[in-house]
């Protein structure tokens, strides 16, 4: 038997956050709890929602105590703040980080008991759903809008930990490319890389079936069109980036995904690597780690990248097709593949014990050893 969790309501356009004040209203909510990234605050991001609910008389109060890769202690102070507003909804503006700790955050409101944040690790046995998330993300990659998935960071141990709750998913998600428009070209290559890793692994998981292929194989093929464009701030490449990524999200949140992310979860924990970043680097390597396992797959992939001639190809050629078409993306918007500098020696070894217990390292469609990851980290360095 397979499951399918989406959110309930999705906005898609230029002007859809005009969206966010009728949803508050039209569920009756009295006031919002609004968590958002300093940066975007700075920069007058978040003021572009604010000021929608401002005009329409509804009060809120803002969180902005959020790092890059959020925090248990980002969590608990959002919990105290969220208590002390007296809210009754949340309005997410931002990246994964403020989303993550949103869904942190409303699924300790209404479950107590979870308050150590640390016990949310892994499928927890919440029993209410959320304080109702209305997300607006900024940026074209994490999807966290339309999945049931979080990652926060345990600065004390040095790891991310990957919490699965369809209890945690926004009842709102509201996909703007205007709200995209001023990311720099360096963080839209890296969350869109991200995006098209959610999208690869969602399509070769173990969990992979019929509904979740839909999902991802259209959604690698409208950010294979879109990133570059996205890249140079391109009206048609941010808007087909706004939707490529949250297809992508509507698949793998459903699926899981594989080592890419599990890799990229402790690279992120140890050297606080922005996580676009290190899944985009690790991307092709694991592609060709993973390759003898996906069966006709990567001719798809190669397809929907535009290569010609694929159904003329060998398996091998297919497949190498594919995983060099990935790596002409990149290197295209500008990722670096390479570790050089990034992993210590003396960490090697646990960074590769702690990828190997991550969450996502099960839906691998190849079964790895620590050995094999540590290798994988080591070809890059």
């Amino acid at each position: 038997m397979n499951k399918f969790t989406l959110n309930e309501t999705s906005y898609h356009g230029k002007g859809a956050i005009e969206a966010v004040p009728q949803e508050i209203k039209a569920r009756g909510f009295k006031k919002a709890w609004v968590a958002s990234d300093p940066d975007l605050v700075k920069f007058g991001i978040t003021k572009k929602v604010t000021d929608l609910l401002d005009k329409e008389g509804i009060p809120f109060e803002l969180y902005s105590e959020i790092k890059p890769n959020p925090t248990i202690e980002n969590v608990q102070n959002g919990v105290k703040s969220f208590r002390y507003s007296e809210a009754d909804c949340i309005v997410a503006i931002g990246g994964g980080s403020s989303m993550d700790t949103s869904k942190a955050v409303g699924i300790i409101v209404n479950n107590p008991r979870f308050e150590d944040v640390r016990s949310l690790e892994g499928v927890a046995p919440t029993k209410n759903p959320s304080v109702p998330i209305i997300a607006v993300p900024t940026t074209a990659g994490t999807a966290a809008e339309v999945t049931i998935n979080y990652v926060i960071t345990d600065v004390e141990k040095k790891r991310k930990f990957v919490c699965v709750d369809t209890h945690d998913i926004p009842v709102v998600a509201v996909i703007d490319p205007d709200m995209m428009s001023s990311m720099p070209k360096g963080l839209t290559a890296a969350t869109g890389m991200d995006a098209l890793t959610h999208a690869i692994e969602g399509y070769i998981t173990k969990g992979a079936w019929e509904l979740s292929d839909m999902f991802h194989i259209k959604a690698i093929e409208i950010i294979a069109r879109s990133l570059r464009d996205a890249v140079e701030n391109k009206d048609e490449g941010r808007e087909g980036m706004a939707l490529g990524q949250y297809v992508a999200g509507m698949g793998f949140s459903n699926v899981g995904l594989g080592i890419d992310h599990s890799m990229a979860h402790t690279l992120s924990a140890y050297y606080d690597m922005p996580h676009g970043k290190a899944c985009a680097t690790l991307l092709p390597t694991i592609m060709e780690f993973n390759a003898p396992n996906t069966g006709e797959k990567y001719r798809e992939i190669a397809r929907v990248f535009g290569v010609e001639g694929v159904d003329e190809m060998s398996q091998d050629e297919y497949r190498k097709a594919a995983i060099d078409a990935v790596r002409k993306l990149g290197e295209d918007v500008g990722i670096e593949m390479s570790l050089k500098g990034v992993i210590k020696e003396e960490d090697l070894k646990q960074l590769s014990k702690d990828a190997l217990a991550d969450a996502c390292t099960p839906g691998n469609p190849r079964d790895v050893t620590v050995e094999q990851i540590e290798e994988l980290y080591r070809s890059l360095m």
